[in-house]
Parts: structure tokens; C-alpha cells; sequence
């Protein structure tokens, strides 16, 4: 079975928005992940002790969203895309 590639394109204003210092990848709260699969995620992608991937957790249910990792846009870029493969709402701002 051949292996589906999803090709993505950047506009210049998402490359150029790649040359500022810092961004953040935000984690959001949403209706279909459990909290397991959250703190999961957290630690085995982020390197999260499970105490402070429960604390975002409990902070994405109340609040809506948890900045979770800064860095430069194409690192915030990587992770964003193997948090969404995980099923996870996130973004990078």
C-alpha cells in the first residue's frame, strides 16, 4: 500500500514570521480527548513530568487553552504536527 504524503505550503508571511525569536504552541481544550490522553501526550512528546502535564491538563479544561512549549516557529511547527497526529487542538502563535 503506498505511503499518502501530505504536502504543506507557507505563505512569505508564515516564513517570514518564522524569523521572530519566539512562538508558542498552544494546546487547546476540546470534546473528544481525555485527560489520559492529554498527560500522555505531554510527557511523551514534550518530556512533561506526569505532575506537571496533569497541571495542563486541568489548566486547558478550565481555561480553554495552555501555552505548552516555546521556541523558534519551524520547532512550534514540528511539534504542532505531531500533537495533531495525536488527535490533539493545537496551534502556534
Amino acid at each position: 500500500m503506498p505511503t499518502e504524503i501530505q504536502e504543506e505550503t507557507f505563505t512569505l508571511e508564515e516564513l517570514l514570521a518564522g524569523l521572530k525569536e519566539m512562538h508558542r504552541l498552544i494546546l487547546w481544550n476540546d470534546d473528544f480527548n481525555t485527560f489520559d490522553h492529554v498527560i500522555h501526550c505531554m510527557m511523551k512528546y514534550l518530556d512533561y513530568s506526569e505532575p506537571q502535564a496533569e497541571k495542563i491538563a486541568w489548566k486547558v479544561h478550565n481555561e480553554g487553552k495552555c501555552a505548552v512549549l516555546e521556541g523558534s516557529f519551524t520547532e512550534m511547527e514540528i511539534y504542532r504536527k505531531i500533537l495533531q497526529q495525536e488527535g490533539l487542538t493545537v496551534s502556534v502563535e
